[in-house]
């Protein structure tokens, strides 16, 4: 395996068992980050030990419920895909054991990390996660912050996902957490899982998409550097080094689910520009947000 495909694993290359995409710290070659794709057929169930991490079960496409061994049951709504709302989501801890089950079918993501405390499993509803618009321009894309850092009480794990209208760049200007540096940097594992949309051509045909994303070495760790074309179900593994540009293709929104961890004391994302880029920022307030944003908003209701 060449250091590009350590860092990219396409569709397919990182199944394992039950699951369509499971990388988790043995095989990333780190300590906190894990991301697993479950793909459930109408009327399917899935059982898992969450073993020494907390997890959070985000719906990609269909609902499901998860049961947990200390009683909890939440019925997730869930959403006909990435690129049509918002979704609510369920966060259970380590040491437990957890059942999914499926009426109708669907894929769910869990996102995962290595952590110490134990904490109450718990129900996240759609209506309460942060939707922001970020950059402006040609940079302009959404995140919706739904396991944000100060936005919903894990130990370790931080997770959000990302919406780059086509043509537009994202995770940029480039940026890293690859220390720990108090009040400055966060030292941070981080996973980016695609899905591209497809555009339909002038004979109605849906023509598959694709994006780019690039990495390049910082100086620490294991100078990570990729240049990889992506596609729906891809994934690249980020343990240091500047990151960015994600790259969306003219005609084809990009999704990507950002799962991080590390081994700080404190659950925070604190991030440092590449410095040949980040004045970038400074051009942002002359520039009006790209119209096609937000692709959607939180849905309206409370909490329960």
């Amino acid at each position: 395996m060449n250091a590009e495909s350590t860092f990219h694993r396409p569709a397919g290359t990182a199944a394992d068992g039950p699951y369509a995409l499971d990388i988790h710290p043995k095989n990333a070659g780190w300590g906190y980050s894990s991301l697993r794709v479950l793909e459930l057929p109408p009327g399917g169930h899935h059982s898992f030990a969450t073993g020494e991490s907390e997890w959070i079960v985000l719906p990609l496409s269909g609902g499901c419920t998860v049961a947990v061994d200390s009683g909890e049951e939440f019925a997730l709504t869930g959403r006909d895909s990435v690129f049509s709302g918002v979704t609510d989501f369920a966060y259970v801890p380590r040491d437990a054991h957890v059942g999914i089950a499926s009426e109708s079918g669907g894929r769910f993501a869990l996102t995962g990390a290595r952590c110490s405390q134990r904490l109450p499993a718990r129900y996240g509803p759609a209506s309460s996660v942060p939707v922001e618009l970020r950059g402006t321009g040609n940079c302009s894309r959404q995140v919706n912050n739904f396991g944000a850092a100060g936005v919903f009480a894990c130990d370790k794990l931080i997770a959000v996902e990302v919406i780059t209208p086509g043509g537009n760049w994202s995770s940029y200007p480039p940026h890293k957490h690859d220390e720990c540096r108090p009040g400055e940097e966060s030292e941070l594992e981080e996973i980016y899982y695609f899905e591209i949309a497809s555009a339909t051509d002038e004979n109605g045909d849906a023509k598959p998409g694709l994006g780019y994303q690039r990495v390049t070495p910082s100086g620490h760790g294991r100078d990570t550097d990729v240049l990889a074309e992506v596609r729906s179900g891809d994934v690249v593994l980020i343990p240091d080094g500047w990151h960015g540009p994600s790259i969306a293709a003219p005609g084809h929104d990009m999704y990507y689910l950002n799962v991080m961890a590390g081994p700080g004391e404190k659950r925070e994302w604190l991030i440092c520009d590449h410095p040949d880029h980040g004045w970038i920022r400074g051009t942002w307030p002359e520039q009006p947000v790209d119209p096609r944003l937000p692709l959607y908003s939180a849905p309206a209701g409370e909490a329960r």
